[in-house]
């Protein structure tokens, strides 16, 4: 070991009380207690603590001997449990807890969360093991209780022996990283309770003797497992996990963008000097060894910053080295009041201290550092801003990841399930699409809400496009003249939308309108936009896992009808003439007129995109069907919640039960998977149109009207064309790859076939490709076309994110005589339990 092995284990102890300190520090009330209780949850089980399992549940940590404040907290629940002398426990089955990520550094703040490491034998039972991670769940819950967000990750001693086969699951990264994983664990732990690590010890210079180093030192006494544990040592981190990795943490900057942009180029620059790549824990190790006081450079957030302040420097990218710069200001300023005149607080004062250094080591002026220091009232101008800055950042370090890759001709570690389930999220997150609800504000600023909004409209022929802009002040000319509109769109239900999920539009905003051509009146706008509050919150918990596997599918529903085209509005003082043969509001009176002149539909769906869609004219009410129908595939569940709202002037209430019976028949149909092709009949207007159901799709075709009973109905193009499948040669292919058929992705189906296999192959318009008897791995087809289509290679009007739209990938199973369609799963033998690994 190191030649001053018992002085370096002192320091280990002083430096990790200071770190201890100085984390509580900066922790509010109930994050202390987290903190200090959380190895006495885990190293008794009673019923009167909070994560209890009945059962064997492991417990016991090394070397935990309680402080005065835990002592007080176990007296107190010994007399609750009627005078118990004391609380018991077998043998230390926990080998250490162990804090990592911003904790205890520079980056910490007073709403950091706590990523906490488990560690235990890999020979321990897994019955015992899940008892112990439902044991976690439970803590971690009671934690939220008390607005503390805990997050504890089982590691077993030999994680990092063995390959990495954990799923993404929540916070964690599954297979996107394991020895990254590790050197960001080395350089950032904390030890709350249990032993040592053997790796802060070890020589800096062992490289791959490193296994065969520490087992001498085990053998000759120098250490001893009963006091040290040992996670392994690694030479160099392999060129296969920096594709994974940056997945991650694009992923990751969802929400926290500004630490996604630090460690994405840091991934960029451990690739830049590979295969000799400097890891940072290398570095904080050598300090470690040493040092005589706990110092910055023993601050793993300082040492990231430097790391890639060189290496933007050394390729001159001056643009993102400020942009890094400002990501790692706001990061660690997050929580501190840096104006001059605030008082300092001395747990905070060290911070505050070297933030003020690097200020003025980068030159930067007065204006730019107020401008940072007042993020908590940015608006939608500066968050739209560095909405774009972050993820141009967030891109080219991708791309260059991409390119690296590609240079050393290597193919991601990571697993297919986990790009399809990371790549997933972030198409859903930043691909923009046409009618899509952009969101902008990821944790960028805490309060976007404005006290007026214009909504202005203009005809064909002017000037300015025609269509719908929306400001962010009132109409009066001194406010407006010379403003830019915030946001454009073709109608204007697309903008309070737009408002409305980015948090501008709130209960106490202002609405102000100028309409010149259209029905919109500001009544019935002010009605739309509470219609939406009320039925579309703006958050809701993230997609599942298992969602983001499969299709996509409308979860809530908004049709607002007549909002901008309302027919009975011109009808002024006329009397209308019907009759109960003539009052079906679509083909309505004497006139047969159709009372539906405009319909927008408003969905989110379980990806957690929120979509917008538009029609009007005399066919908007089949183009509306034809279009959502679309969107549900046949083995979809019915939308969660389904509201029709009418804004007529005339026969609103009639309207909107009579479009509410179609549209529910219309699903109900579209869902139904028991029957065959089914045809519905609609009369809108003067013209009848036929709605056909079929299995992998929904068309209409018009007819016309039936006055001569011998005259044929004239068929035009459908608006949704139904397509066959290929019955290739009379072998039909599986009835439910029509079921999962679903617009707008790609989609691989896998079915056994003895030794090979056969392959159905569904393109973004449901066309159809079959192979039959293949040979060869399923695993590398999957991985070369998940490698193809996250290439950087760019297509004429085509966004970046659009390269995270891959194919969905299914194994047709047949149980008990009946076919099922299962998410596909990387063949692994041995494959680990699911259990939760850390995040990054």
């Amino acid at each position: 070991m190191h030649a001053n092995f018992h002085r370096l284990v002192e320091r280990c102890e002083q430096f990790n009380q200071q770190k201890q300190d100085r984390a509580l520090a900066v922790m509010s009330r109930y994050g202390q207690q987290v903190f200090q209780l959380l190895p006495v949850l885990l190293h008794y089980h009673h019923p009167l603590l909070p994560g209890y399992v009945p059962g064997d549940v492991p417990a016991g940590v090394c070397h935990f001997l309680p402080n005065s404040r835990q002592q007080q907290f176990i007296d107190e629940l010994c007399q609750a449990a009627n005078g118990h002398q004391g609380l018991e426990h077998g043998q230390n089955e926990i080998f250490g807890i162990y804090c990592m990520g911003s904790t205890s550094s520079i980056g910490q703040s007073r709403h950091s969360d706590l990523d906490v490491w488990v560690c235990y034998s890999h020979l321990m039972a897994p019955e015992r093991v899940a008892r112990l991670q439902q044991k976690c769940l439970l803590i971690s819950q009671w934690a939220e209780q008390r607005q503390v967000e805990l997050n504890l990750f089982l590691i077993p001693d030999n994680k990092f022996r063995t390959d990495n086969q954990q799923l993404v699951q929540g916070e964690s990264c599954g297979s996107a990283q394991h020895l990254l994983l590790l050197d960001e664990f080395y350089r950032s732990h904390l030890r709350i309770a249990g032993k040592r690590l053997v790796w802060m010890f070890a020589p800096g210079k062992l490289g791959p003797r490193y296994d065969r180093f520490v087992a001498e030192q085990f053998a000759n006494g120098t250490l001893n497992h009963d006091e040290w544990l040992d996670l392994g040592g690694f030479d160099r981190i392999p060129a296969e996990e920096y594709f994974g990795s940056a997945l991650w943490q694009l992923y990751k900057s969802i929400d926290s963008p500004y630490k996604a942009v630090l460690k994405t180029v840091l991934m960029e620059a451990y690739s830049h000097e590979y295969p000799d790549t400097r890891l940072l824990c290398r570095d904080l190790k050598g300090h470690f060894h040493t040092a005589d006081r706990l110092d910055e450079r023993q601050d793993h957030y300082m040492l990231m910053l430097e790391k890639v302040t060189g290496y933007l420097k050394s390729i001159g990218d001056d643009k993102r080295l400020d942009l890094v710069r400002r990501c790692f200001y706001l990061k660690v300023s997050e929580g501190l009041d840096l104006s001059p005149d605030h008082d300092d607080r001395e747990q905070d004062s060290w911070r505050r201290t070297r933030i003020n250094q690097l200020v003025s080591a980068w030159g930067w002026p007065a204006e730019k550092v107020a401008l940072l220091n007042d993020r908590a009232h940015w608006k939608v101008e500066q968050v739209r801003s560095a909405y774009g800055e972050l993820l141009e950042a967030l891109m080219l370090s991708y791309r260059n990841l991409i390119q690296f890759a590609r240079r050393n001709n290597i193919s991601e570690s990571i697993n297919p399930e986990d790009i399809g389930i990371l790549s997933r999220k972030l198409y859903a997150a930043f691909e923009n699409l046409s009618g899509k609800v952009q969101l902008i504000n990821l944790h960028i600023a805490p309060d976007l809400s404005e006290p007026d909004i214009s909504l202005v409209q203009v005809p064909e022929g002017r000037v300015n496009k025609a269509g719908w802009y929306l400001y962010k002040h009132g109409l009066t000319p001194a406010d407006i003249l010379g403003r830019s509109a915030l946001e454009y769109s073709g109608y204007v239900g697309k903008l309070i939308a737009w408002a409305h999920f980015n948090g501008l539009l709130v209960t106490d905003t202002r609405l102000h309108l100028f309409n010149q051509d259209t029905d919109v009146s500001q009544r019935h706008l002010q009605e739309y936009c509470d219609d939406l509050a009320r039925l579309f919150p703006v958050r809701t918990p993230s997609p599942s896992n298992l969602a983001l596997s499969r299709p996509c599918e409308v979860r809530q529903l908004g049709i607002f009808l007549n909002l901008e085209q309302d027919p009975t509005a011109r009808w002024g003082d006329r009397p209308i003439e019907f009759n109960a043969r003539t009052s079906d509001p679509f083909s309505f009176g004497q006139q047969l007129e159709n009372l539906v002149g405009s319909v927008d539909l408003l969905y989110r769906n379980s990806w957690d995109e929120i979509r917008t869609l538009h029609f009007s004219g005399p066919t908007a009410v089949v183009d509306a069907l034809t279009t959502i129908l679309g969107k549900m595939h046949q083995g979809a569940n019915a939308p969660e919640s389904l509201q029709v709202f009418c804004y007529s002037f005339n026969f609103r209430s009639l309207i909107r039960t009579r479009f509410e019976q179609l549209i529910n028949e219309c699903i109900g149909l579209r869902l139904a998977r028991d029957q065959g092709s089914t045809v519905k009949t609609l009369q809108l207007g003067t013209e009848e149109y036929g709605i056909f159901f079929e299995r992998r799709g929904v068309s209409v075709q018009k007819r016309e009207a039936a006055v001569d009973a011998g005259r044929q109905p004239a068929r035009l193009p459908p608006t949704h064309r139904t397509l066959r499948l290929d019955q290739q040669a009379g072998k039909p292919i599986p009835e439910i790859v029509d079921v999962y058929a679903s617009e707008g992705l790609m989609q691989f189906f896998f079915e056994d076939s003895g030794d090979d296999y056969n392959l159905y192959i569904l393109d973004e318009a449901n066309r159809v490709e079959v192979y039959r008897q293949v040979a060869g791995s399923k695993d590398e087809l999957v991985q070369s076309i998940n490698r193809f289509y996250t290439s950087d290679q760019q297509v004429a009007g085509q966004s970046h994110f659009a390269h995270f739209n891959l194919p969905q990938y299914y194994e047709i199973v047949a149980e008990e005589g009946q076919y099922r369609v299962l998410p596909y799963r990387t063949v692994k033998e041995d494959r680990d339990d699911p259990r939760p690994c850390p995040a990054s």
